[in-house]
């Protein structure tokens, strides 16, 4: 039986990617803060900002199963608000999480993976990586951060059958959306533009993909034989990543502005 860590277990697309992965029969460990009872899942308290929870949550897995197959990073959250008025300590906050929140996670368990000569490392990303949103920056900045990651990190751990990838979703109906900090400050210097902004891709958020088929397809590629640097979910957003490096990037920026910034 394949072992699996799964962060940000206790909600979301994380929830939905332990369930999946115990589905297909694998013993699944969660980490996450808040305490979760899924059936046939273990949770393991952790804060993936800490890199001493990280490691021994990790540790732990380890004692228990002699091994682990898979990792899955998904704890995260967002921010909005103008780059002009978002104060540096909560820019700091969204890429302690969203991004080193990985690295933590994947520095506990590289040492175990290496050792044991396999493993699969599967780093929820979003298609705002690629297509960084405006008002909601940082949040693009963290997730640009993984795809940068993971992709130098293949070749690091190559030599050791280990295989990184990092899977970008775009939106989906979670708690995410109301778990966000948004920030309205200088809304009235941009025209109400901030708000706007923010109000357009809260809708497509609430009108988005069910966490479940995300959490299937994170559990799908946990299990591949092997898998690319990136993987979209959904058509749609295939399309707009596909076209994203297709045309001109001008043009792109251009459409972006139309949708979220005008």
């Amino acid at each position: 039986m394949k072992t699996a860590i799964v962060t940000g277990g206790s909600s979301g697309i994380g929830l939905e990617a332990a369930k999946a992965l115990r589905d297909k029969g694998v013993k699944v460990y969660e980490i996450s803060r808040r305490d979760c009872d899924t059936e046939g899942v273990t949770h393991v308290r952790g804060d993936v900002t800490s890199e001493a929870d990280m490691a021994a949550a990790v540790e732990k897995v380890i004692k228990a199963e002699g091994k682990l197959d898979i990792l899955v990073c998904c704890a995260g959250f967002g921010i909005s608000g103008a780059v002009e008025f978002t104060e540096l300590e909560a820019a700091k906050k969204q890429v302690n999480v969203n991004f080193f929140g990985v690295v933590n996670t994947v520095k506990a368990a590289l040492p175990y993976m290496r050792k044991q000569g396999f493993g699969r490392i599967v780093a929820v990303s979003s298609v705002a990586g690629p297509i960084a949103i405006p008002f909601q920056t940082y949040y693009s900045v963290s997730k640009a951060a993984i795809n940068a990651y993971i992709s130098a990190l293949r070749n690091e751990v190559r030599p050791y059958g280990i295989t990184a990838v990092a899977v970008m979703p775009g939106d989906i109906k979670t708690g995410f959306t109301a778990a966000r900090e948004k920030s309205p400050a200088g809304d009235d210097e941009y025209s109400g533009r901030i708000s706007r902004s923010v109000a357009t891709m809260e809708h497509d958020e609430e009108n988005g993909m069910d966490p479940a088929v995300a959490g299937r397809f994170l559990a799908n590629v946990s299990l591949k034989k092997s898998v690319p640097p990136t993987k979209t979910i959904g058509f749609t957003y295939k399309l707009f990543v596909a076209l994203n490096k297709l045309l001109p990037s001008k043009f792109v920026n251009w459409l972006v502005y139309l949708i979220y910034a005008k």
